[in-house]
């Protein structure tokens, strides 16, 4: 009986220093949330594939929610969102301005996920796991790159997508690539290269003046 007690008490404590080791993805996911609430203003390179479409450029964010994505391609393509107007600049195939009010707190696009008002969003709206484990693994197959990868699944039908996933530089901290799936199975991949964080960006980087020559179309998400 004594060597049962003994045993016993040898493998609770080891449960428990095995327990502490561990990191729920929730707690995860919180740590990184925070630490992008400390960033005052980043620039970092992008690239975009949707289906068999790619496009790459520059987004800079200066907190709490400006927000500008140039394009490189399409070239001189730009969105910008200076806190209450979404702006959108496309040059071809025909040269327009997209102009929208936006709702605080809007969380419909996938590159506002690396914002810290799109991860609080993401938090209140998904339910994070750990797509294979907390211990760090290769970016893709033959990468050398090691990050954490969390899967987000909608908690209701109205949100944009039906899953995110996520794959968090481990030494950054900082969100190296984002791929997000619709209801009707269109896949997001948002790939994050070389940041460059707390540069004291000005707010005039986030305004933006199209050309005059562009045609303009404004509350367009809500046009007929």
């Amino acid at each position: 009986m004594k060597k049962l007690i003994i045993s016993f008490c040898a493998l609770f404590v080891s449960t428990v220093l095995f327990a502490q080791n561990i990191t729920t993805a929730s707690a995860y996911f919180k740590t990184i949330s925070e630490y992008y609430g400390t960033i005052k203003d980043y620039e970092v390179d992008f690239e975009i594939r949707i289906e068999k479409t790619e496009s790459r450029g520059k987004l800079s964010f200066k907190a709490p929610n400006l927000l500008r994505m140039d394009y490189t391609n399409p070239e001189e393509q730009v969105i910008c969102f200076n806190g209450d107007i979404l702006t959108i600049y496309i040059k071809e195939p025909a040269e327009a301005v997209l102009q929208q009010q936006v709702t605080p707190g809007s969380s419909g696009s996938a590159s506002t996920l690396s914002t810290p008002q799109g991860l609080s969003l993401m938090s209140r709206y998904y339910t994070v796991a750990y797509e294979t484990g907390q211990n760090p693994e290769p970016l893709e197959e033959g990468s050398d790159e090691m990050v954490v990868k969390l899967i987000l699944t909608r908690k209701s039908a109205s949100e944009a997508f039906r899953y995110i996933k996520l794959a968090i530089n481990n030494e950054t901290k900082l969100i190296r690539r984002i791929e997000a799936v619709t209801p009707k199975g269109e896949e997001f991949v948002f790939d994050f290269y070389d940041y460059v964080l707390n540069q004291n960006l000005s707010e005039q980087r986030f305004v933006y003046d199209a050309p005059s020559s562009a045609n303009n179309y404004n509350n367009f998400l809500f046009s007929e």
